[in-house]
């Protein structure tokens, strides 16, 4: 083929369609902690592209020496910018930095027109939430509650006291009816309390008559607490059985709370089997043969069984509620017969 022949071919054949980049990135990741293949094809690139003047992610990469340009192209405009074999990438815009859903609509409608020669699409994540991420989510959304909700910004610690009860018995519920769903919803609302008590915390409102505290002081507290009673975890100790982990984590408990009775610590409010079955293993694991005190009446006899439940292994509430729902069952049952 002549050289005139050859650059007729070309001239007359498609240029390459080339390549869409669309990049992705978490906002609860700091902006400039980008994959190092989003940094290969930003470098790379013919063109970076970003609708919003003000993304967080502009300043590390001028930094970096990658321009980018503030434009706003259309899915046409896009796939034109690509001709030529040329890669664009496109950085979303918005809080959430998941892209642009007119966008890539857009494209989706050209792809399935078939009258347009579509360049490479690729979506690109230039980062990934670590795990835990969704809870600045939820810290956010309760710091906004807290300033604009009527009523969300008046609770109290005592006024929401209640609703950590009644959402704890919840879960307990989802537990035991072997509900997944339902068990993540209640764990939600248990977490929920969590946030909303620490939220309030922060304020330190004169009437708590204390130093204020956040949701991340409470976390600190449990990490150093877990950290120092795991020390077969996290330090040179060792156990090999839950019994062994257990018998530590009390020693430890004990020393850290400096204790002058085997009943200090233990909440008089709760549910009175729990109640007599935490008293009864606070004694058992003091090592203290305490005999059971006489009376009459139905009272001492449900302590005896409790005790007797406790020293069991079975958790006395636990096969109450088991006991409750069969009975609650048959219940059901006669109501059917009699209908």
């Amino acid at each position: 083929m002549t050289s005139e022949a050859s650059a007729s071919a070309s001239a007359s054949a498609p240029a390459a369609p080339g390549r869409i980049v669309l990049l992705t990135a978490s906002h609860r990741v700091a902006p400039g902690l980008l994959s190092w293949p989003a940094w290969q094809t930003l470098r790379a690139a013919d063109r970076v592209v970003c609708a919003d003047a003000e993304h967080p992610l502009l300043p590390y990469l001028r930094e970096a020496g990658v321009t980018v340009e503030h434009a706003a192209p259309t899915a046409q405009e896009l796939v034109d910018a690509c001709a030529g074999d040329r890669t664009v990438v496109v950085i979303p815009s918005g809080p959430s930095g998941e892209g642009d859903q007119a966008l890539t609509d857009g494209l989706a409608r050209l792809a399935g027109s078939g009258r347009v020669q579509m360049p490479d699409l690729e979506l690109l994540p230039g980062s990934y939430d670590l795990p835990g991420a969704r809870l600045l989510d939820l810290v956010h959304v309760m710091d906004r509650i807290r300033r604009e909700c009527p009523w969300s910004s008046q609770q109290t610690h005592k006024g929401l006291a209640k609703y950590g009860i009644e959402e704890a018995y919840e879960l307990v519920e989802a537990i035991e009816d072997g509900d997944r769903e339902e068990l993540r919803e209640e764990l939600g609302d248990v977490l929920l309390q969590v946030v909303f008590h620490s939220r309030i915390a922060q304020e330190g409102r004169p009437e708590d008559g204390a130093e204020p505290f956040s949701i991340d002081d409470v976390a600190a507290t449990i990490v150093e607490k877990l950290i120092h009673r795991h020390p077969h975890v996290f330090g040179d100790d060792t156990a090999e059985t839950p019994e062994d982990v257990k018998e530590h984590w009390l020693r430890t408990k004990a020393i850290e709370k400096q204790r002058d009775s085997a009943t200090d610590g233990v909440p008089l409010g709760q549910p009175g089997l729990a109640l007599a079955a935490k008293l009864s293993s606070r004694a058992r694991h003091a090592n203290l043969d305490v005999p059971l005190p006489a009376g009459e009446g139905i009272g001492y006899e449900l302590l005896a069984m409790a005790v007797r439940a406790e020293q069991s292994g079975v958790d006395p509430e636990a096969a109450l509620r088991a006991a409750a729902r069969t009975y609650r069952d048959a219940i059901r049952t006669a109501e059917g017969h009699t209908a």
